[in-house]
């Protein structure tokens, strides 16, 4: 530790001496001046003139030694004022420092920290957000974005939080209950969330009014981890279902119902986590917005060559094209079709209009130069899995269109978050057997009674959840 010895400026005496022997010079020259001058007719205004140079010559020295006579400080002054300067202003302590530099509150991404998602109701009271805060601030963690739900009694608080990775979801529930949140609902956190609410919603609104089928996964990116179901008022028999929802909607609890524009109710639910006011009426904001735009679907064409040489155009298909989708039908033989829908033929041309439907999904449709549709490939909302389903017309198999599609498919899959994709086949359908295998993914099959089930797996998080196949493969 420096002393205030050492830390004080030293004394230049030989300065002083040097200014002292000039001021007698300086006295003594004056003396003289006066002697000589001080008797002739001008002396007078001789000396009056002589004291304004000595008084501006002295003005000037004085302002000259002022800014020039200061030495640098020593490297012992500058460091010490900066230093008690910086925690003066950030409230750190030595120990909290070497803390951060562990990866406490850094950067997004960091090494040594985790994300996580919390919501947890609290009273609707003055400081009871600060207690979360201050416990919060205990624990090392970050809050990065915070957003309130007002209830009838109580506020649901929501935050995004950057942790110390050695920070466990019980001790930060626990903590959370202690300082008085109710019902805390915890889990892990990605980059993805770290996009303002605002932004999050208006993005997800313009995907809605640029295609229809990005409906239910909007609703799905807005509310977390949800199941969403779209319930025709019509079933593919032609029978009323009795499926209807008022115009503003239906709120219970774990499940909001919303009145579909295209008909029928669509049901949202979330099994772990009640919805808020303030969520029910984003997603039935996103379903005004979609009942005012009406019927859309981007009008993108891709032009491919066969290894024949003939040309197909691959595009978006929608309920416009249902004319040309029975007449390819009808082209098709009854193996085709068998293999298709696993069961009873005559009626197939029936799904169709559902098939083509963007509620459910989104369809690839194939046409040939002349305009004729040879092929159809539907990627389906199936609650919270997604479906991938393929028809060739007999005359264009085997020449990779059934692979171009599922390819493509896949790609629409991984774009709109989807963990997996799975096909239900018979084990007999050794095409699309090699379209699934041609894809390069990890595959999960499973077989009962003549049906099979491939998976493809998309991300690591599609291969840590469990399937169904056999729920699949009965429906």
């Amino acid at each position: 530790m420096t002393s205030a010895k050492s830390a004080r400026r030293p004394h230049h005496w030989r300065r002083d001496l040097i200014e002292l022997a000039a001021l007698f010079t300086a006295v003594a020259v004056a003396d003289a001046i006066a002697n000589l001058i001080g008797h002739q007719p001008d002396g007078p205004y001789l000396l009056m003139a002589s004291a304004v140079a000595l008084a501006a010559t002295a003005a000037f020295h004085t302002w000259w030694a002022r800014r020039h006579s200061h030495a640098p400080p020593s490297d012992e002054a500058d460091v010490a004022p900066v230093g008690a300067g910086a925690a003066g202003r950030t409230g750190t302590s030595a120990g909290e420092a070497e803390g951060t530099g562990e990866g406490g509150i850094v950067g997004a991404g960091e090494t040594g920290t985790t994300l996580w998602r919390m919501r947890t109701t609290v009273l609707d009271a003055p400081g009871s957000l600060a207690a979360l805060c201050t416990a919060l601030a205990g624990l090392r963690v970050d809050i990065l974005t915070l957003q309130t739900h007002p209830l009838a009694q109580g506020t649901v608080d929501e935050f995004l939080l950057r942790a110390p990775a050695s920070l466990q979801a019980q001790e930060l529930s626990r903590k959370i209950a202690a300082a008085g949140g109710a019902s805390t609902w915890i889990e892990r956190a990605d980059a993805h969330d770290l996009v303002d609410t605002p932004t999050r919603v208006l993005s997800l609104a313009t995907r809605t009014a640029l295609d229809a089928a990005e409906l239910p996964l909007a609703l799905r990116q807005l509310l977390g981890r949800c199941t969403i179901h779209s319930l025709p008022a019509v079933s593919v028999t032609g029978r009323a279902t009795g499926q209807s929802a008022p115009v503003e909607g239906v709120l219970e609890e774990t499940v909001m119902r919303l009145r579909d524009p295209s008909g029928g109710v669509i049901s949202v639910e979330r099994p772990y986590l009640p919805f808020t006011p303030t969520e029910f009426a984003r997603a039935r904001a996103l379903v005004e917005l979609d009942a005012r735009l009406g019927p859309r679907v981007p009008r993108s064409e891709d032009v491919l060559t066969l290894p024949e040489g003939n040309e197909i155009t691959v595009r978006r298909a929608d309920q416009g094209d249902l004319t040309a989708a029975r007449a390819m039908h009808d082209r098709c033989s009854q193996d085709t079709l068998g293999l298709r829908y696993h069961g009873p033929v005559a009626d197939a041309d029936r799904y169709l209009d559902h098939l083509l439907s963007p509620r459910f999904g989104r369809t690839l449709a194939v046409q040939t130069a002349s305009g004729r549709l040879v092929a159809l490939g539907h990627l389906l909302w199936d609650g919270d899995e997604t479906e991938v389903a393929l028809l060739v017309e007999d005359d264009w198999q085997r020449r990779g269109i059934g692979s171009e599609l599922l390819r493509r498919l896949v790609a629409l899959a991984e774009e709109a978050g989807c963990d997996s994709v799975y096909a239900v086949t018979q084990s007999r359908n050794t095409g699309m057997v090699a379209a699934m295998r041609a894809l390069e993914l990890p595959l999960d099959y499973q077989i009962e009674e003549g049906t099979l089930v491939i998976t493809a797996r998309l991300s690591s998080e599609g291969a840590a959840r469990p399937s169904a196949p056999t729920e699949r493969a009965r429906r």
